[in-house]
């Protein structure tokens, strides 16, 4: 309990509970949980402890599917993932420096992006070029310093193409899981990481695989026209209600 000093009740509670959640939306769409939980974790905790304690909780989730990722992720999810790793450290220093409010505005916003992009139509199965997957690499890397949402450009690579469920979700999970290990080691680099957010993340991973748990056996009873609609409705709820809470 000593890691998790410095936590009040309610912070462990809105966590624990926003956790599940996203964990779900995790399980039945293959991402979200970043982008579900970024926001909300960041209005009880500083906008660094809640990027850094995501990035723990998809680096040991990600981990544990490691053998699925490796059987159907696309190929292209390689080079984005190096991308990644190489752009990450500069999106958390920007975060690092930018005031706490400020940077809560632009989360929600990158939030609200990701419920933009899913409402394009979707694309033939044929992948994009080079240019296409770097640019797509670089801001994901940027926005997994800066948000710990490595997803608003990566899901539309993938979810917005005519491509086998199954390959889009390992694809996107690989390179959140990539992502999630560039942040910590961005995070330990630059000094902002607080070895406490292990410890509230060692507690939230138990959440994480229940909720990752019930989504993943939820997605094999819905279409995929179901799976994007739900999967736009809760993009758009989370990002609204974080920029609601700024509000007041």
């Amino acid at each position: 309990m000593e890691l998790l000093a410095g936590f009040s009740a309610l912070q462990i509670v809105v966590a624990a509970l926003a956790t599940f959640a996203s964990a779900f939306v995790r399980g039945l769409t293959g991402f979200g949980m970043a982008i579900l939980l970024v926001p909300v974790l960041a209005l009880a905790l500083s906008p660094v402890e809640a990027v850094l304690t995501v990035n723990f909780l998809a680096l040991f989730i990600g981990l544990s599917e490691i053998r699925m990722f490796l059987q159907h992720a696309e190929r292209s999810a390689w080079v984005i993932g190096a991308l990644v790793v190489l752009t990450t450290a500069p999106g958390l220093v920007a975060l690092a420096a930018t005031p706490p409010d400020i940077a809560r505005l632009l989360i929600a916003l990158v939030a609200l992006s990701a419920f933009v992009a899913i409402l394009f139509p979707t694309r033939p199965e044929t992948a994009p070029g080079p240019l296409t997957t770097g640019a797509t690499g670089i801001a994901s890397g940027l926005l997994t310093g800066f948000s710990g949402m490595p997803g608003p450009p990566v899901v539309p690579y993938y979810v917005g193409r005519q491509i086998p469920r199954i390959v889009a979700k390992a694809s996107m999970l690989l390179i959140f899981t990539i992502a999630a290990m560039a942040g910590l080691g961005s995070g330990l680099a630059i000094g902002v990481l607080e070895w406490r957010l292990l410890g509230l993340a060692l507690m939230l991973f138990p959440v994480v695989l229940a909720g990752n748990w019930v989504g993943a056996h939820a997605s094999g009873r819905v279409s995929d026209f179901a799976w994007r609609a739900f999967t736009g409705f809760v993009l758009g709820a989370a990002a609204i209600a974080a920029l609601v809470k700024l509000a007041q």
